[in-house]
């Protein structure tokens, strides 16, 4: 037994991490009713990094600033150009896809119990109102956005604290991060645990008939994933950009994928970010914010969704409109984390450019919760992937600068 704990110890991270999904796979197919009590680990999984990552990012970021001495530089506006940037550019190609590969909707309820907002005056409130949240509240609801702030004003606040007081922070501050390790160390078993609940409760076969809608929204995100992203990053490090690439979906989508929690996954981007030797006081910053504003899983969807809507109504839809879909997907993106519900109760302000009733709007996003099964997995890797890969992109661009190697290991 000591030999065989010793052989899977030797295991990659990743490795492990597939042969708990293929576990979890053979035994939802097999013996979904016996191993029910399984679906235990993933909640258990899930539930302790949601519950470490908000003070993991106050004290990672809080320590990161007070720390940081004057005249060294971060990449901080470089990096949220590349977020705000791949957003936009993800809901554009999300357009194109919808007119090369019109999908038409058989329209379902299942979403009449929630209220999307408003209007974009309304998403922009209430991230505007995050950042001024209760610090204690935002703790409590993970409202990453208001725990970023704080964490920001806390750090420059303590700049001139002692000594004693700085290495306190940092020392509990590395705490945590020791402790989402051991956490980490846990992803074969919570992710056996999600994917048979995920094959177990919804099955394969409910998903076929929105087989044409999940091909255009996944078929998106991979195009993002694997031609838009490696182009941002070639021309930011002039180097092959897939071993970065592939290594960030490698250590952060599978996990991403399964967890369906961009929150969830702050842990892992800041360890993956370790790994590739970025600098601290950039990434502890960037990857909570990257979980907030850095969207374009959700671009592709809310665009994907609203111009599904509107083939199926038959509306005619000319360039320039379609070009302000794009702009108003990424704004309304970037301020997903705010609302409830994310992404998909955002489809009805988008279905109000074109004059679509609310009443079918909400029967747009009941289809949305159907295929949710396999939409927020791919929507949640994209987004979350990404944040680490351009953080990594913005420092290695300054590499390049510097005169510095770049060398990326893309091994597991």
């Amino acid at each position: 037994m000591k030999n065989l704990m010793n052989k899977w110890n030797q295991l990659s991270l990743v490795k492990r991490i597939i042969i708990g999904l293929i576990i979890g796979i053979i035994l939802a197919v097999t013996i979904p009713e016996v191993a029910k009590p399984i679906v235990i680990m993933g909640s258990l999984f899930v539930g302790a990094l949601k519950a470490i990552a908000p003070m993991l990012v106050l004290f990672l970021v809080m320590s990161a600033i007070s720390q940081h001495k004057s005249g060294h530089k971060t990449n901080m506006k470089s990096i949220i150009v590349l977020y705000l940037l791949g957003t936009f550019l993800a809901g554009l190609a999300a357009v194109v896809a919808s007119f090369m590969f019109p999908v038409s909707l058989i329209l379902a309820g299942g979403a009449e119990n929630v209220t999307p907002p408003g209007g974009v005056t309304e998403v922009l409130k209430s991230l505007l109102l995050n950042l001024v949240d209760n610090p204690i509240k935002a703790l409590f609801n993970a409202n990453y956005i208001g725990i970023l702030s704080w964490a920001v004003v806390l750090g420059f606040a303590l700049k001139n604290a002692s000594d004693s007081t700085k290495t306190f922070i940092t020392n509990f501050s590395d705490a945590l991060s020791k402790m989402v390790t051991w956490v980490i160390n846990f992803a074969p078993l919570g992710i056996m645990g999600l994917v048979f609940d995920a094959i177990a409760t919804n099955g394969i076969a409910s998903l076929l008939s929105y087989g044409k809608l999940l091909a255009v929204l996944i078929g998106c995100m991979v195009f993002v994933a694997l031609v838009l992203n490696p182009i941002i990053v070639y021309l930011n490090i002039r180097k092959n950009p897939f071993p970065l690439v592939f290594k960030c979906l490698k250590e952060s989508g599978i996990t991403a994928f399964f967890t369906r929690s961009s929150a969830a996954n702050i842990p892992v981007n800041m360890s993956l970010c370790e790994k590739l030797g970025l600098d601290k006081d950039t990434y502890s910053v960037s990857i909570p914010l990257g979980a907030t504003i850095n969207m374009a899983g959700a671009a592709v969807t809310i665009s994907v969704l609203t111009l599904a809507a509107v083939n199926t109504l038959g509306i005619q839809v000319d360039i320039g409109t379609a070009l302000i879909l794009s702009v108003l997907s990424a704004v309304c993106a970037c301020g997903a984390s705010g609302v409830a519900g994310g992404s998909l109760l955002l489809i009805p302000l988008a279905c109000s450019l074109f004059g679509i009733p609310n009443d079918v709007a909400m029967q747009v996003v009941g289809v949305g919760f159907i295929v949710g099964v396999l939409q927020d997995s791919c929507e949640t890797a994209l987004n979350s992937s990404t944040d680490a890969l351009f953080t990594a992109t913005a420092e290695f661009a300054k590499w390049r600068k510097e005169g510095k190697e770049i060398v990326i290991d893309s091994a597991a």
